[in-house]
């Protein structure tokens, strides 16, 4: 069955009760049992929910797993997966990683004893340096955010392999639509379904799929003892964002695609960084392990005067964190969702203050040049 078709009908063959096409929502706390320990699958709502277990169903066979798992948002996702290590243990992460990963780690779990190091995911050699006796596991973005850096999988896979490593990777951008990391090697890939999977912006989730079953009922322990799941309404409309999903992201890379061409030859954007573009580096890399482009955008146009500008005078896209949804968004991460990472690190890794991210909607792309081009030009 292809992707498009899965879409659609995995992990749901219609309502054994009442026949009905759709995942019914299971608002309900807690399950009737027929004697002490005899129950129908069910006990309680944060151990397990029959709309949240079809939504688990219908991630895992996505993105090619023996078991997928949802969680209360993807930062709820990644705390669970962090809890997989213990203090000592070492992690390494891509040093492009989205501003709340690196929280994460460095504000939090690094208190508790869990170390990391932040290297350019790009250079395997520098991956493969980067490994000390206490490492555990590689957590890597490809494309990351923002700058949207490739980063080979397979190459990844191999010194995850070598070294007796976890290979995390977090495939929110891409989606299982244009990429599937664990037919690559990765042992785990997470998701802010918030984003591309719900597609609307009407819901925070996130969710996890691995490809060991030992380690799949590791991460369920973990997800019933930590309780950050999400709830049934939640569950019900990921599930109906990702009946779209394939319609929706077709759309999302070829109005990037044009847009990206037309920044490209902007007198006033300095640099494009879009992986649909020949003389992106990692062009090549990305097709090999990919089926598409994506519809996110970045550019810089050189100050924070101009960038602010740009955003104030859009009309179309609107000013907002998040991203993947049918409506296009424009935010500059240096001062919104990267604030949290230290001003002379972002300067280092090219996060400036003239960056400005764009999540390209599906409204028609000529609406769409044509206010970013009024923008640029006040």
């Amino acid at each position: 069955m292809r992707l498009s078709t899965r879409l659609i009908h995995a992990g749901f063959d219609g309502d054994p009760a009442t026949g009905a096409v759709t995942v019914p929502i299971y608002q309900v706390s807690t399950y009737r049992q027929e004697a002490v320990g005899r129950h129908k699958g069910y006990e309680y709502s944060r151990t397990g929910n029959p709309t949240r277990a079809a939504l688990e169903a219908l991630i895992a066979d996505l993105e090619g797993g023996s078991r997928g798992l949802a969680f209360a948002s993807g930062m709820a996702a990644l705390t669970t997966l962090l809890l997989l290590f213990q203090a000592g243990d070492h992690l390494i992460l891509g040093d492009d990683v989205y501003g709340g990963t690196f929280r994460l780690q460095d504000k939090v779990f690094r208190r508790f004893g869990l170390e990391a190091t932040y290297v350019d995911t790009r250079r395997p050699e520098h991956v493969a340096a980067a490994i000390q006796p206490n490492t555990r596991a590689l957590l890597v973005e490809t494309p990351t955010n923002p700058l949207l850096k490739i980063t080979d999988l397979r190459a990844m896979a191999d010194i995850a392999r070598q070294h007796g490593l976890l290979l995390i990777v977090d495939n929110t951008f891409m989606t299982p639509y244009w990429q599937r990391p664990l037919e690559l090697g990765a042992d785990i890939v997470w998701h802010s379904a918030t984003k591309y999977l719900g597609g609307h912006s009407d819901l925070v989730a996130g969710v996890v799929v691995v490809r060991d079953p030992a380690l799949g009922e590791r991460l369920a322990f973990l997800q019933n003892a930590a309780g950050a799941v999400p709830g049934p309404q939640d569950c019900y409309l990921l599930i109906r964002g990702i009946k779209t999903l394939a319609v929706r992201m077709k759309e999302h890379e070829a109005n990037a695609r044009r847009i990206a061409q037309w920044l490209a030859r902007h007198p006033r954007v300095r640099r494009v960084y879009y992986p649909g573009l020949p003389d992106h580096p990692g062009h090549e890399v990305h097709k090999r392990q990919a089926g598409g482009f994506g519809g996110m955008i970045s550019f810089d146009v050189g100050s924070g005067e101009l960038a602010d500008q740009v955003v104030r005078r859009v009309r179309l896209f609107t000013l907002a964190e998040s991203l993947g949804a049918v409506e296009s968004l424009i935010e500059i991460p240096a001062r919104m969702t990267h604030a949290a990472i230290p001003p002379e690190r972002r300067q280092a890794l090219g996060v400036t203050d003239g960056l400005i991210r764009l999540s390209v909607g599906i409204e028609d792309v000529e609406d769409l040049i044509a206010d970013l081009d009024q923008a640029l030009a006040g």
